[in-house]
C-alpha cells in the first residue's frame, strides 16, 4: 500500500464513540473528511463493493454516506430495528440503493455478528448464548452449532476462498472449522479443525486475510494477533503501549498490512510480517469502535 497507490481507491474510515466518522488518506495519515454521526455510537462500518457507499450501523438505524460527496449527511437512512444493529455486509453485486427488508432470520438470543459464505448464499449468525445458526438463505433452511456453551459468540470470519470460518468468543477463544461443499445444490459441511485459547481476555474481532493465509484475532487484552492458517500457529503479536482494547481491524488488500482501532483513541496501520507500527491515525476523542478500509487492489 504505496502513496502511488493511494488515490481516491483507497478509503480508510474509523468511526468512533465521539459520534464521529473519519476519512482517512491512508498512507499519509491526514484526515479528508469528519461526518457526524449523532444519533449513537457506531458499532459496524462496511464499504460498498464499488467503493462508493459507506454503511455505518447504529442503535435502532443504518445510515448510508456517499463517500465521494462533500455532503456531512447521510444519502440513505435505514430505520425500523428496535435495538442495536451490530453487524452490517453486503453481497458482492453490492446494489443497496433501494435499500429494503428481503429476509427477516430471527433468533431468540442478541445476535452479534453475522458473515455472509462467499457463495452468498449462507449466513452464518453468531449470538450471545453462544450459538452460531447457519441460514440458508435461499432456501430459509437452518442449523445451529454450539462451540462452547454460554460463551457469547463475539466475531465470525469465512477467508474469501471458503475454506475456512473462524468464530471468537468472549473468553478469548477462537474455533476454526474447515468447510466442504456449498456449491450448487451440496449443503456446507463444517469439520472442527482447530480450537485456540488465541488471547487471556475477551476476543473481539476475527478476520481472515485477502490471500486466505493469514487469520487475525483482535482482544481486550490490548493486542491483535496474526495466525498461519497453515497450521493455525501465532506468526505475529501486534502490541503497542498506548493500545487499548482492539475493537476492530481490517487488512490491506494485498495481505501484508492490517488497521486496528483501539479504545486509546486511535486507528494504526501495521506491518503484518514486522509487527511494527507504520502509520497512526490521530484524531478521535473517544475510542474507536469500527474501521472500514478498502485499497486499491480490491476489485
Amino acid at each position: 500500500m504505496s502513496s502511488d497507490e493511494s488515490g481516491d481507491q483507497v478509503i480508510l474510515a474509523t468511526a468512533s464513540y465521539d459520534h464521529n466518522i473519519k476519512l482517512w488518506q491512508a498512507h499519509s495519515g491526514i484526515c479528508q473528511r469528519t461526518l457526524q454521526h449523532n444519533e449513537s455510537q457506531v458499532n459496524a462500518m462496511e464499504i460498498t463493493p464499488d467503493r462508493q457507499l459507506l454503511a455505518a450501523a447504529g442503535y435502532q438505524h443504518i445510515r448510508m454516506y456517499d463517500i465521494n460527496s462533500s455532503a456531512p449527511n447521510p444519502v440513505i437512512n435505514y430505520e425500523g430495528v428496535s435495538k442495536n444493529v451490530t453487524a452490517v455486509g453486503f453481497q458482492e453485486d453490492g446494489k443497496s440503493r433501494n435499500l429494503h427488508v428481503s429476509r427477516i432470520f430471527q433468533v431468540s438470543a442478541p445476535v452479534n455478528c453475522a458473515c455472509l459464505h462467499p457463495n452468498q448464499a449462507e449466513l452464518f449468525v453468531g449470538d450471545q448464548s453462544g450459538v452460531i445458526h447457519i441460514w440458508d438463505v435461499k432456501t430459509e433452511h437452518n442449523e445451529q452449532l454450539i462451540p462452547e456453551p454460554d460463551a457469547s459468540i463475539q466475531s465470525i470470519a469465512i477467508d474469501p476462498e471458503g475454506t475456512y470460518m473462524a468464530a471468537v468468543n468472549n473468553k478469548g477463544k477462537c474455533y476454526v472449522w474447515r468447510l466442504s461443499g456449498g456449491t450448487g445444490d451440496t449443503p456446507i459441511t463444517l469439520t472442527p479443525t482447530k480450537s485456540l485459547l488465541a488471547h487471556n481476555k475477551y476476543a473481539l474481532k476475527v478476520k481472515f486475510s485477502p490471500d486466505s493465509t493469514m487469520m487475525v484475532t483482535t482482544s481486550a487484552d490490548h493486542t491483535a494477533k496474526i495466525w498461519k492458517t497453515a497450521d493455525f500457529s501465532q506468526m505475529t503479536e501486534l502490541r503497542d503501549s498506548s493500545q487499548r482494547w482492539v475493537w476492530d481491524v481490517a487488512f490491506s488488500a494485498d495481505s501484508q498490512h492490517v488497521v486496528t482501532g483501539s479504545s486509546d483513541n486511535t486507528a494504526r496501520l501495521w506491518s503484518v510480517e514486522t509487527g511494527e507500527v507504520k502509520r497512526e491515525y490521530s484524531g478521535h476523542q473517544k475510542t474507536i469502535s469500527a474501521i472500514a478500509f478498502r485499497d486499491v487492489l480490491y476489485s
